[in-house]
C-alpha cells in the first residue's frame, strides 16, 4: 500500500490548524484535512472575541491571569497560563496581518468589550461573529501557502505510529487515500456531540481524543466540561444556537419563569456577570426554586440600534425564531458548549507520544482549570499553535517527495449497527448536564464500555460514521469513568 509523503499532517481547519499552518516552515510539505467544508468548525462558531490585554493603561497580565485563575476553580496550570497571556496579545496582533478586522472606536484603536468573569474591557471583537471573522481570514491566507495541500471533506479514518513515522488512511467520496508524515498536529475540536444538546458543530465528535487515545497518548480531565448557561432553549434541535457572553457583558438581564431577575439571590456581587459554570449552576438552583426550566435573557431596555449593530447575528437568528430581542425578552437554558480537558500536552503542544501534537479544544494545556473564562479558547488556539509550529520548525527536516510502503489494515467491513450514537448522548446527557450525576453515570458505564468494545472488535467498515461512533463512545467512557 503505498502512503504519500508530507512533514506535517494537520488535521482540522479551525483557528488552531491554521494558524499552525501559517507559522510552520514554507520549505515544509503540509497536508492538512477538513473534515467537511472549511469553515465548519467550532472556531468559526465562537460570537464573543478574543480575550487579551491589549489597552495596558486600564488593564494587565496579572488581571487577566486572576479573572482565568477565578473562573477555573484555581484548576488551572499556572506556568501555561503565563504563556497564554503574556504572548496572546502579539498573536492578536498578527490577526491584523492575515486581514482579520476588529471593531475599532472613533480614535481608530480597537474597541475592547466586557464579558463574564472578567475585571476588564479585554474582548477583541468582530461584531458578534468573530470567530467566523478570523477563520475566515486565516483561510484565505493559508490557501495562498504553496506548501499547504488542502483536503476538504476529508475524513481521517485511521491513524497508525510505526518506526517513527505516522500513516493515515483518509476517506473523501467513497473513496481512500492514504499519507505518511513525522508530524502531525490534531486541531480536530470538542466533543459536543456527545451529548444530546451542544453549541458545537456537526465535526464535534472527539475524534482527535479517540485517535491520541488508541495512539497510546495521555488523555486529562475529560471531565472537565463546560455549559453555557444562555443557550437559545430550542429543544428541537440538537444544534443549539448560542447567545453569547457579550449580550449579559453589554447589561443583559437573566430572567426565571416569573420574568424576575434572580442571580442577585446567588451571585449578590457579580450577578449576571459571573462565570459560565456559576451561573448555569444558579439556573439550575433556580429552576429547582421555581419547579420550571423557562428562563430568558433581556437587553430590551437598551437601545434598538445599539442592540442591532452591537449583536446582528444574533439579532437575526432570534429574530428568526420569533422574538424582537430589542423588545422582549428571549427564551435560553444552559446547554452543552466547551471541553477543558483533553489530549495532554506540555508547554509546546507536544504530547506523551513523541511527533504527535494537539491544539485547541482537544487539546488539555490547563489554562482553563475546571471551567473556561470567556474569549480566551480562541486566545489558547493561537497561541499554542503557533507554539506547535515553532516546536515542528525547530525539530522536522523537509523529507524526501514520492511515496512509502506499508501495511495498513484494510478498511473494508461490514456497516454499524444504527442508534448506538443516539443510545450514548441519551446516557450522557441524563449522567452528566452542569453537575454530574454520579449514580447515573455508575449505572450507564457498563453500557457504554460495552458499546466501545463492539465498535472496536466488530469488524466494521472504516467509515465517518463508525469512526464519528467510536470516537463519541470512548469519549464518553472516559468521561463516565473520570466522574466513577
Amino acid at each position: 500500500m503505498k502512503f504519500e509523503n508530507y512533514d506535517v499532517i494537520i488535521v482540522g481547519s479551525g483557528v488552531s490548524g491554521l494558524y499552525a499552518a501559517l507559522n510552520l516552515n514554507l520549505n515544509l510539505k503540509i497536508l492538512m484535512l477538513s473534515k467537511k467544508e472549511l469553515t465548519l468548525c467550532n472556531s468559526a462558531l465562537a460570537q464573543g472575541g478574543v480575550a487579551a490585554v491589549m489597552d495596558k493603561e486600564d488593564d494587565n497580565y496579572e488581571l487577566h491571569i486572576k479573572d482565568t485563575l477565578i473562573a477555573g476553580g484555581y484548576k488551572n496550570d499556572k506556568e501555561n497560563l503565563r504563556i497564554l497571556v503574556e504572548q496572546g496579545p502579539t498573536d492578536v496582533k498578527n490577526l491584523l496581518k492575515y486581514g482579520v478586522e476588529f471593531d475599532r472606536k472613533e480614535d481608530g484603536s480597537i474597541d475592547l468589550t466586557l464579558e463574564g468573569g472578567h475585571s476588564r474591557h479585554r474582548i477583541a471583537h468582530h461584531k458578534d461573529s468573530t470567530g467566523y471573522e478570523i477563520v475566515t481570514s486565516l483561510i484565505d491566507s493559508v490557501k495562498k501557502l504553496s506548501n499547504v495541500t488542502i483536503v476538504e471533506n476529508g475524513h481521517l479514518v485511521g491513524i497508525e505510529k510505526n518506526d517513527g513515522s505516522f500513516y493515515a488512511a483518509v476517506y473523501k467520496s467513497g473513496e481512500y487515500s492514504y499519507y505518511t508524515s513525522k508530524a502531525v498536529i490534531f486541531a480536530t475540536g470538542g466533543i459536543g456531540r456527545v451529548y444530546d444538546f451542544t453549541t458545537n458543530s456537526a465535526i464535534a465528535t472527539g475524534d482527535g481524543i479517540q485517535f491520541a487515545y488508541n495512539l497510546g497518548a495521555e488523555i486529562k480531565n475529560l471531565s472537565y466540561i463546560q455549559f453555557h448557561p444562555t443557550a437559545y432553549a430550542d429543544k428541537k434541535n440538537r444544534e443549539c444556537f448560542l447567545v453569547s457572553e457579550a449580550v449579559r457583558g453589554e447589561g443583559a438581564y437573566l430572567l426565571n419563569c416569573h420574568k424576575e431577575r434572580f442571580m442577585h439571590k446567588y451571585e449578590p456581587e457579580r450577578k449576571e456577570l459571573a462565570p459560565r459554570d456559576v451561573v448555569s449552576k444558579c439556573i439550575m438552583e433556580e429552576q429547582r426554586v421555581t419547579g420550571s426550566d423557562e428562563f430568558f435573557l433581556d437587553i430590551s431596555y437598551k437601545d434598538a440600534d445599539f442592540i442591532k449593530n452591537r449583536f446582528p447575528m444574533i439579532y437575526s437568528r432570534v429574530l428568526e425564531k420569533g422574538y424582537d430581542m430589542t423588545k422582549e425578552p428571549i427564551p435560553i437554558y444552559p446547554c452543552q458548549h466547551y471541553l477543558m480537558g483533553g489530549i495532554s500536552v506540555n508547554g509546546n503542544g507536544a504530547t506523551t507520544v513523541k511527533g504527535l501534537y494537539a491544539a485547541g479544544e482537544c487539546a488539555h494545556t490547563g489554562v482553563h482549570g475546571l471551567n473556561r473564562l470567556a474569549s480566551n479558547s480562541l486566545l489558547e488556539a493561537l497561541v499554542f499553535s503557533r507554539l506547535i509550529a515553532e516546536q515542528i520548525n525547530e525539530t522536522t527536516a523537509p523529507s524526501e517527495s514520492g511515496t512509502t510502503e506499508y501495511e495498513f489494515r484494510s478498511p473494508e467491513g461490514k456497516p454499524i449497527p444504527s442508534g448506538l450514537r443516539t443510545e450514548i448522548r441519551h446516557i450522557m446527557q441524563k449522567a452528566y448536564f452542569v453537575v454530574p450525576d454520579v449514580e447515573e453515570a455508575r449505572k450507564s458505564i457498563g453500557r457504554v464500555k460495552e458499546i466501545k468494545e463492539q465498535l472496536e472488535t466488530g469488524g466494521y467498515e472504516m467509515t465517518p460514521d463508525y469512526i464519528e461512533a467510536l470516537s463519541i463512545a470512548t469519549c464518553a467512557y472516559i468521561v463516565l469513568s473520570e466522574i466513577v
